[in-house]
C-alpha cells in the first residue's frame, strides 16, 4: 500500500471514530477541561506531523461531543508525542484518546480492565524528578518509561495523577482510532450507569 493511500485510510478511520463519539451523548461527561484529542499515528511515525489528530480537539456543544475541526496532520502535540513514545515500547499501539479522570471513573476503568483482561496503570506525578518537571518537553519519555518499569509493559488504559497546574487525565491506547473511541464510549456508558444509580 502506498503512503498516500495509507494516510487517507488513517484519516477515514479517525472520521468514523469521531462520528461514534458524536453519537454517544454519555461521552460528553468524560470531556475534561482541556478537552479531548483523538490521535492516530502513521507506522514508523517520528514527529507530530506524522500523527493525525482532531484540529481544535473535541468539546461539548449542546450536551453532545463535538469535534471543533477535521482530522489533520500535526494537529496534536502532547498526545502525538505520547503515542510516538509509547511505540518505542509497543509498536502495536497506533492510536490514543484522552478523557476526564476522577475517583469514580478510576473505579469504572479498573473494573472494565479487570473484565477485559487489559493492563491498567497510573503515573504518580509526585515521583517525577525535578529536572524533568522543570524542563519543558522532557516529561513524556519519563512518563512512558515509568509505566513500562512499573507494569512490565505499557497499560492500554492509564491515568496521570494531578501535577502542578495539570488536570488529571485518562488515556486509552489501541491499534486504531475506532478501537480507542469504542473503549472510551464503553467507559462513558458504564460511568453514566454508575452515576445515574
Amino acid at each position: 500500500m502506498n503512503k498516500a493511500r495509507q494516510a487517507q485510510m488513517l484519516l477515514d478511520n479517525l472520521v468514523k471514530a469521531v462520528e461514534l463519539l458524536r453519537n454517544c451523548p454519555e461521552f460528553s461527561r468524560l470531556v475534561p477541561e482541556v478537552r479531548v484529542n483523538l490521535v492516530y499515528a502513521l507506522p514508523e511515525a517520528r514527529t507530530s506531523e506524522e500523527v493525525a489528530a482532531i484540529d481544535g480537539r473535541i468539546t461539548v456543544v449542546q450536551g453532545l461531543p463535538h469535534a471543533s475541526g477535521l482530522p489533520h496532520w500535526g494537529a496534536s502535540d502532547h498526545m502525538a508525542r505520547l503515542i510516538i513514545e509509547v511505540r518505542r515500547y509497543d509498536p502495536s499501539v497506533n492510536a490514543g484518546i484522552n478523557f476526564k479522570c476522577d475517583k469514580t471513573i478510576i473505579e469504572v476503568v479498573k473494573r472494565y480492565c479487570s473484565e477485559q483482561g487489559i493492563l491498567f496503570g497510573w503515573i504518580d506525578r509526585s515521583q517525577e524528578p525535578a529536572e524533568v518537571t522543570e524542563q519543558d518537553g522532557t516529561s513524556m519519555p519519563w512518563k512512558i518509561k515509568y509505566l513500562d518499569s512499573n507494569y512490565g509493559g505499557i497499560p492500554r488504559l492509564f491515568y496521570e495523577g494531578e501535577g502542578w497546574g495539570k488536570e488529571p487525565l485518562f488515556v486509552a491506547l489501541g491499534t486504531d482510532a475506532i478501537e480507542v473511541a469504542g473503549i472510551a464510549i464503553e467507559i462513558a456508558r458504564r460511568y453514566q450507569r454508575v452515576t445515574a444509580g
